[in-house]
């Protein structure tokens, strides 16, 4: 195995600067010339990490995404992942989150911090469209503002004319950062790229808009200088070492269109309880048999008359759950064992009454933030994400059975409820480093 490999992390000065288009163009030119490629994500977003997979996966190879979070675990976890999933990887490139020194308290957690914490130069993504020689001085202080960060080049976006770029071209070899090429707008790849991760219907071309990115960004970045700049030594940090014991559950875990957000370390740690069976709750007629049933988050607003038209499953869900099936359901999984969505426009569909609650769009308000949670009787603490626009419109009464901060320490108003054996919350929560975490979560029986 080579010891050197590519390796960099895409960030930018602030969100909505075009990192997105931008990797997802790279992973999909880096494998079409027949590279390995392992993408990763900064923090706690699950939708660019599936867009990510879609976007390194070609020619038969399969590149997973991956999050880094070093809010949700240890400088040590992110480590190891990086290097269990770049082993064997040509190309590892991980996109940042916000700006490049963003994180949950100053710089905790940012992209600056990953990329450090990992030894891989950063390539900027600069939205220019504005700009000329001023891009100088907003690079130099990237790059001199922490002398331990590596500022290998930049990319400019949404830039329209040569002219324009022979102007930040040189304003960057001023601030010492090698330009590697400009990105034209594209109101077609604008368009895409915000319903890439909004429209989850099978009849949404994602393919042929992320092969359209790579050849729309192939034309103008220097990919062949990318490649050489970032390269790096292997990782040689020890791989995060995986149970070897393997439980006897039968664990149901449903994915589709509208429950598919969830962490593939999770689904790692419940693999090591036993045997996987995904369904679905939109198009199957039945519930696995099971000894746990984990809903994920995702897109239930978007699909409830749907999920509504499917009472057999929400039915069987129901009985699941009453007779002491061991749930845990989070955010979008949460909302649908309520007792109904209701839509913006006012309709309202019935969902699986396990919960006395219902849930609304309406008046909706963007809740946002990383989230310190504590069972009650539990001396551990485990972290997660909260993002969602939905909320609570009617609570009767559940019980409450945990102590939820944010990042500063500060309490929060966001309930982890438990009736009988199921358990469920707005919170997406991170298991990679507790693998416990799913024997407390489901209320099993300690083994």
């Amino acid at each position: 195995m080579n010891n050197k490999h590519t390796a960099f992390l895409l960030a930018a000065p602030s969100s909505g600067s075009g990192k997105t288009t931008i990797t997802l163009a790279l992973l999909r030119m880096f494998a079409r010339r027949g590279l390995a490629v392992q993408p990763f994500k900064c923090g706690p977003d699950y939708l660019d990490t599936r867009l990510h997979t879609m976007a390194a996966s070609f020619g038969g190879r399969e590149g997973v995404g991956i999050n880094l979070d070093t809010f949700m675990a240890s400088k040590e976890h992110v480590q190891g992942l990086f290097s269990r999933y770049s082993l064997d990887a040509d190309v590892a490139v991980i996109e940042g989150v916000m700006g490049l020194f963003d994180g949950a308290e100053k710089s905790q957690g940012s992209s600056a911090e990953i990329a450090m914490l990992l030894g891989i130069p950063v390539i900027m993504v600069i939205d220019a469209q504005s700009m000329a020689y001023s891009a100088a001085p907003m690079l130099y202080g990237f790059r001199t503002f922490d002398p331990a960060l590596n500022l290998a080049g930049v990319i400019f976006n949404q830039v329209n004319t040569l002219t324009h770029y022979s102007y930040l071209e040189a304003a960057a070899r001023d601030a010492g950062v090698e330009p590697l090429g400009y990105v034209p707008r594209s109101e077609a790849v604008a368009i895409s790229e915000r319903h890439l991760g909004l429209d989850t219907s099978a009849a949404y071309d994602r393919e042929g808009v992320i092969a359209a990115m790579a050849e729309h960004v192939g034309k103008t970045v220097n990919v062949d200088r990318l490649l050489e700049i970032a390269q790096v030594e292997r990782s040689c940090t020890p791989v995060l070492s995986q149970s070897m014991a393997k439980g006897h559950k039968v664990i149901a875990v449903a994915r589709d269109e509208a429950f598919n957000f969830v962490y593939r370390e999770n689904i790692d740690v419940l693999g090591e309880y036993g045997r996987l069976v995904f369904f679905s709750p939109l198009h199957d007629e039945r519930l696995p048999e099971a000894d746990m049933l984990y809903l994920a988050g995702g897109y239930p607003e978007l699909y409830a008359e749907q999920l509504s038209a499917n009472s057999v499953m929400r039915e069987q869900i129901a009985s699941y759950c009453s007779n002491g099936g061991c749930t845990y359901a989070e955010c979008g999984g949460m909302m649908y064992l309520g007792k109904t969505i209701t839509l913006k426009d006012g309709s309202s569909f019935p969902m699986c009454g396990v919960l006395d609650l219902d849930t609304t769009m309406q008046e909706s308000r963007l809740t946002l933030g990383y989230r310190k949670v504590i069972l009650d009787g539990s001396a551990q603490e485990l972290r997660g994400h909260e993002f969602h626009y939905s909320r609570i419109s009617r609570q009767g009464a559940l019980q409450n059975i945990a102590e939820v901060k944010n990042a500063r320490g500060e309490q929060v108003a966001t309930p982890l409820f438990r009736k009988g054996n199921t358990t469920a919350s707005y919170i997406h929560l991170y298991w990679g480093e507790m693998r416990q975490a799913p024997t407390m979560l489901f209320s099993l029986e300690t083994e």
